[in-house]
């Protein structure tokens, strides 16, 4: 396993073009939503390198509406062979908490034929009822930086140099468009299909769990690795200990513990890792619920420590295009310049250990995550979009999007030996309840839920039906 770069957060996130290609997955509607919110709209300039449409979102319903349920998009009509690119300039709600992805309507009109989707993050909060966002100073310009004409834009509106309403931006809450008219019926609502009916078919890959130590042979026999040999990341000289992996029951289920201890010292410090030898698994949906820890099951607190979800395969040469890396980071204690507890999602095109440099997109939230969380994160053919309990926390664009298969890992490792510097010892826990993977599909978070409650009413512990390759 290589060392991944996604312990450095020297990040040099670029948006991306929509259409890159890979195979057509099966999408699933998700539900409506009762909530109703608007769109205002104003254009800052018209000059020719780039557009820069501002918007704010007003909540016209009675009840707060979660902004990463929100979505908003602004139609236009590309010029020949163009690629483009998505900047903030700044938001109310923070340029962090903003996603901007590109994409290709399924039928093109003389005034459009892609539009940019505006997203938000769980950092962005709720929207109270009457309230609305502030300025979304927004942009985007040709990856070359030539000259655009706005003028045959759908959304475009050269007179509109003050916030009103307008109905050529469409917005959609929890999947249903609640606002505005897209060009010529581009983009129909989703089929109302009950959310939470997951499909039958897919090839998937569950794991309940359910052993008696790291060394039952049934661990093995199911694809897994416990991690033993040595090498990074984290503390340097750090022992990656398979004794620290554990199993237990916990009400009706079982449960994998990874404990990370600690006296201050490398040679006391032992981490812990558990992956698949499969490196198979690439599009569809991936889904684990696991328990984040703020505070060491015993010993004093501070150490900067990574608790994780992720899948990654192998970076053959620097800066090589066909690396991938999509995670779930969770440092109770800060680190990479956080003072305090933040959880990251972060998808990674490629990076250069020496001298540094990384191309990967990330959001992230700065608040606490202890307890139990069900963490999602779907690969299509256009985006890669994470959940956290259900709720949107990011999208990240189709630069991302992986061109080999990797493999699934979840490992809890100390960054540095700074954070706490007493010779006390102390242990960290990361418990991880199941892990799916449904190949090529694109489930909700209802659906994964679904999906594994099926699998726990028939009794089925474990089931790998993922071909040996991607």
């Amino acid at each position: 396993m290589s060392l991944s770069p996604l312990r450095l957060r020297a990040a040099v996130a670029a948006a991306a073009v929509a259409g890159l290609g890979c195979a057509t997955l099966t999408a699933l509607p998700a539900a409506a939503a009762g909530e109703q919110v608007k769109v205002q709209y104003r254009q800052s300039a018209t000059g020719s390198d780039q557009a820069e449409p501002w918007f704010k979102v007003v909540n016209t319903g009675s009840n707060a509406v979660p902004l990463s349920q929100v979505k908003i998009r602004y139609y236009f009509k590309a010029d020949a062979g163009a690629s483009y690119r998505f900047a903030c300039s700044w938001a109310v709600k923070g340029c962090a908490n903003i996603t901007g992805t590109f994409g290709t309507l399924t039928r093109s009109t003389a005034d459009a034929d892609r539009y940019l989707e505006i997203g938000f993050t769980a950092g962005a909060g709720s929207l109270a009822a009457g309230a609305d966002t502030g300025d979304l100073q927004l942009r985007f310009h040709r990856s070359d930086w030539q000259a655009i004409n706005q003028h045959d834009d759908y959304s475009f509106a050269a007179s509109q140099t003050a916030y009103g309403d307008w109905s050529k931006v469409t917005a959609a809450v929890g999947g249903a468009t609640v606002w505005g008219t897209a060009p010529a019926g581009s983009d129909p609502d989703p089929d109302p299909t009950d959310p939470t009916d997951p499909p039958g078919d897919g090839a998937t890959l569950f794991d309940d769990f359910t052993y008696t130590s790291h060394t039952d042979p049934a661990l093995n026999a199911h694809g897994w690795n416990v991690r033993s040999n040595s090498g990074g990341p984290g503390v340097p000289g750090a022992a990656w200990a398979p004794e620290n992996v554990t199993f237990a029951r916990e009400g009706a289920n079982s449960v994998m513990n990874l404990e990370t201890s600690t006296a201050g010292t490398a040679a006391s410090t032992r981490q812990t890792e558990v992956l698949t030898r499969a490196t198979k698994f690439k599009n569809g949906t991936y889904g684990a619920r696991v328990r984040f820890s703020d505070a060491p099951r015993s010993g004093p607190d501070g150490d900067r420590l990574v608790q994780t979800f992720f899948t990654i395969n192998d970076l053959k040469a620097p800066m090589a295009d066909d690396y991938a890396e999509y995670d779930f980071e969770y440092l109770p204690n800060g680190g990479w310049g956080e003072p305090a507890n933040i959880l990251y999602t972060t998808s990674w095109e490629t990076y250069r250990p020496d001298p540094w440099e990384a191309v990967n997109q990330h959001s992230e939230a700065r608040t606490s995550y202890a307890g139990w969380h069900d963490l999602v994160v779907t690969i299509d053919n256009s985006a890669i979009t994470y959940y956290v309990d259900g709720t949107l926390f990011g999208r990240h664009d189709a630069r991302y999007l992986p061109e080999r298969p990797m493999s699934i890992n979840f490992n809890q490792w100390l960054i540095d030996l700074a954070g706490q510097t007493s010779t006390t010892p102390r242990a960290y826990d990361q418990k991880v309840d199941y892990v799916l993977h449904v190949k090529d599909q694109v489930l909700t978070p209802a659906q994964v839920s679904a999906r594994v409650a099926a699998f726990r009413s028939a009794g089925t512990a474990f089931e790998d039906t993922v071909p040996g390759t991607g």
